[in-house]
């Protein structure tokens, strides 16, 4: 059994939010060890102890685990000896109070879209429970107190009167803002101004706009612990992925394969408008929704892929306890009235639904798969089977 509170005289940065958490937290975590920091690191797709071995899958497939195995990771982390620990924080683990007694110095927002309202409700109740981290950082007696927001988020007054000292960023507004943005396939160039000091210039080789707001995020972070502008620009160019984001597969073929987990309508509509841009042919996309999760989301969903893809290919994510043609027939619902149902193909085998369309591809076009992106399993009716999006494609086009 664990006792005590091992994170209590540990450094840690927390990063929520709707989206972009798994992809902050990890931007956040390679500057600071760029800059010579040690740190650890926990995050949806993976954990770093900071013993050196590097990163390795998340044992707990959850955002933030459960306070037993939190405790446990926590635990190996103190014996390391990290500078800082960067911590992706789930609103479930703050409402349930499984992060009692982390040490949180800065707390990051990425923004705050509908989601996990099967659990919390409301979206009231949702904006609440992110609320938290903010307090949490605020009432750290001897910590840094620092929130890091984005001034762009509809929500951000909530969340930078929830903390002694708020930092925000973003595009539109904000201490930190982004300008000279320039947009590519594989990434994107920006400045960054910062009051007293001359303009950082960022390379971020993640692609889409969305991924310039997460850069903007780790760079407030480098500038509240202090990093010079050499620190944070070098640290997040050094950044090429994050496994199931924006995750291009190559195996020779003559056309784009993307693997993303895109599992929130906001993530999917900038996902595919980011694509959208960059693709000359035609855009394609193999997806679907997960059960036992957030209902009213599917439609929306449905309704956005009608808008912003040429072709759909309505198949199984994961189905969990609930019957999968019922899912699916509720994104189809969304994508019928958007007037997509002429674009759209219903297949229920997964395998099959990334066949058909990786066989229709030419040059020039994309083919996008959303809704598993990192995993190496997933629950069918309650049973976990073996599987990997980017696996099941270059077994398809070897």
């Amino acid at each position: 059994m664990i006792g005590g509170f091992p994170a209590r005289n540990l450094r840690v940065i927390g990063v929520t939010g709707t989206d972009g958490k798994t992809t902050t937290t990890t931007l956040i975590a390679q500057m600071l060890r760029s800059s010579g920091k040690k740190v650890a690191m926990l995050t949806t797709v993976s954990v770093d102890y900071g013993d050196g071995a590097g990163e390795q899958p998340n044992p707990s497939h959850m955002t933030t685990a459960s306070v037993w195995e939190l405790l446990a990771m926590f635990k190996k982390i103190k014996h390391s000896r990290p500078d800082w620990v960067v911590l992706e924080t789930s609103s479930h683990a703050l409402a349930q109070h499984r992060v009692f007694g982390v040490n949180y110095e800065v707390a990051v927002l990425t923004n705050v879209t509908r989601e996990h309202l099967d659990y919390h409700g409301t979206f009231p109740a949702y904006l609440r429970a992110k609320r938290r981290l903010f307090e949490l950082a605020s009432r750290n007696k001897k910590g840094m107190r620092v929130g890091v927001i984005n001034a762009d988020d509809p929500n951000a007054e909530l969340f930078t009167s929830a903390v002694k000292k708020p930092l925000t960023y973003g595009i539109n507004s904000g201490e930190m803002r982004a300008s000279d943005i320039k947009l590519a396939k594989d990434g994107s160039t920006f400045k960054v101004a910062v009051e007293g000091q001359p303009a950082l210039k960022i390379v971020c080789r993640l692609p889409g706009r969305f991924n310039v707001y997460n850069c903007l995020a780790a760079a407030a972070v480098g500038q509240a612990v202090g990093l010079t502008s050499r620190q944070i620009e070098d640290g997040i160019a050094s950044l090429k992925s994050v496994a199931g984001r924006m995750m291009r597969v190559e195996a020779g073929q003559p056309f784009e394969v993307i693997v993303d987990y895109a599992v929130t309508p906001a993530a999917l509509e900038n996902a595919l408008k980011t694509l959208r841009e960059t693709t000359p042919g035609t855009l394609m996309i193999v997806f679907g929704a997960t059960g036992d999760r957030d209902r009213g989301k599917r439609p929306i969903m449905g309704e956005i892929v009608a808008r912003l893809a040429d072709k759909i290919f309505l198949t199984d994510e994961e189905s969990y306890s609930e019957d999968a043609g019922a899912i699916r027939q509720a994104v189809y619902k969304g994508i019928r009235a958007a007037g997509g149902a002429d674009k759209c193909r219903e297949i229920d085998d997964r395998g099959e639904a990334i066949k058909l369309a990786l066989g229709e591809a030419k040059a020039g076009d994309t083919v996008f798969i959303t809704g598993l992106g990192h995993q190496t399993d997933r629950n069918m009716g309650g049973k976990k089977i073996p599987w990997s999006d980017s696996g099941i494609v270059r077994s398809i086009l070897k």
